[in-house]
């Protein structure tokens, strides 16, 4: 067991964002080259019941893993350290020091126990297999929206140099990856020497030739740059045509209320720019305090005027230290739940709807499992025949339906 300690085992456990699973990743590596084992948990407090996953996980781990340090960071860490420092051999790393390898350090030296023969005895939690790479090329959000405690624990946004992502992706090529998925916190707001994120892409395309496909994690609809994205997803077919959106709610009142920075007509913008050629998947708050049934129908109303294809849907939770918690009008949580399936099954009846016309065409789609791929347009396809490689890039025409996935042929 010690023997294979040696070779750096160094297991991890992400909650929340794929910002999450991919810092745990970059943390990894940092820590094998200094500590022989140990667990990490990137924990989430972006809702109360992410909060308390990660603090079950935790003391899961915990028990079955007495002899190995449990590296704590992310955000619910960081709000809440007395939920995990009460946890034996867990040891908190905050947000602002997750990735100085110094704070891992100095966290065991100063630990209250010894961890001299660091043993890892069950960790059942498996790494997923990746098909695309996810670079990350900012931190943290300087609105202030009034639900949202990431910011208060991830801090103002910091956009990382060109040359360090630049680099980034280069590697992720290198190790066979295909598609690139650029990703952070507000990943609209990039801005580092004169370069935004519409130039960001233009750069990579140009600069990567190599990249087959190109995509962006979620946008703010507030942003201006999301126009030149399109322009550039009609100029270059590698940036893929869909863009998911950071909508919270499709009521002008209610998007006031949280203190966002787009109405409903800047939405009606977007979509009418992109034509009917790009799809869109927005996030959705459901039971925001004050959203009457009047409301919430204005967020019915333009979804079905927009027709977003996924909409990722869920009830309002209010966390302790944002202004949202303290408002007045809090929406009955069943409410709230019952509003998160209506606005899913419509954008469910969505997706079905634009399936339909895909049927019969010819598309280009990254293998992932299993040969299940996905299109330009985010969505599953069950290629029929032999096995393909995961991270390949094929074409395949789209012959049927099945439930929520597209069947297809390899052409």
């Amino acid at each position: 067991m010690q023997e294979e300690n040696i070779k750096n085992n160094i297991k991890t456990l992400s909650f929340g964002c794929r910002l999450n699973a991919m810092e745990a990743e970059k943390i990894q590596k940092m820590l094998s080259t200094a500590i022989n084992a140990a667990i990490l948990v990137n924990t989430c407090a972006v809702t109360a019941e992410a909060e308390r996953q990660s603090g079950q996980a935790v003391r899961k781990l915990a028990r079955e893993n007495p002899d190995a340090p449990i590296f704590v960071t992310g955000c619910a860490a960081t709000r809440n350290p007395a939920l995990f420092l009460q946890i034996p051999n867990a040891l908190v790393i905050k947000n602002q020091d997750k990735m100085r390898l110094n704070a891992y350090l100095d966290a065991l030296n100063n630990a209250p126990c010894h961890f001299r023969n660091p043993k890892i005895v069950r960790f059942s939690h498996s790494a997923p297999q990746l098909s695309k790479q996810f670079v990350q090329i900012q931190n943290g959000c300087n609105h202030k929206c009034a639900y949202c405690v990431t910011r208060l624990l991830r801090g103002p946004a910091v956009s990382f140099e060109y040359e360090d992502i630049l680099k980034d992706v280069k590697s992720a090529i290198k190790n066979g990856f295909e598609e690139i998925v650029l990703t952070g916190v507000d990943i609209a707001s990039y801005a580092k020497n004169g370069i935004l994120i519409s130039d960001l892409c233009k750069k990579l395309l140009q600069d990567v030739p190599e990249i087959k496909r190109l995509r962006l994690s979620s946008m703010d609809p507030a942003s201006p740059e999301i126009f030149k994205i399109i322009d550039l997803i009609y100029s270059d077919h590698r940036m893929m045509p869909h863009m998911h959106l950071s909508m919270q709610s499709g009521s002008d009142t209610i998007l006031n209320a949280m203190h966002r920075r787009h109405n409903s007509e800047t939405v009606r913008r977007i979509v009418k720019a992109a034509n009917n050629n790009i799809t869109f998947s927005w996030d959705i708050i459901c039971g925001f305090p004050g959203e009457t049934e009047e409301l919430f129908n204005e967020t019915l109303k333009l979804a079905r005027e927009t027709k977003p294809i996924k909409i990722h849907a869920f009830p309002f939770s209010p966390r302790p230290g944002t202004e949202a918690a303290e408002l007045p009008n809090q929406i009955n949580r069943e409410t709230s739940k019952k509003r998160v399936k209506i606005i899913s099954d419509l954008a469910d009846n969505f997706r079905k709807e634009f399936m339909k016309q895909q049927l019969s065409t010819e598309v280009q789609v990254l293998v992932e499992e299993n040969n299940i791929a996905r299109t330009p347009n985010d969505i599953d396809v069950k290629i029929i025949g032999n096995l393909i490689p995961t991270k390949t890039v094929c074409r395949v025409k789209l012959t049927e339906i099945k439930e929520n996935a597209f069947i297809g042929i390899l052409i």
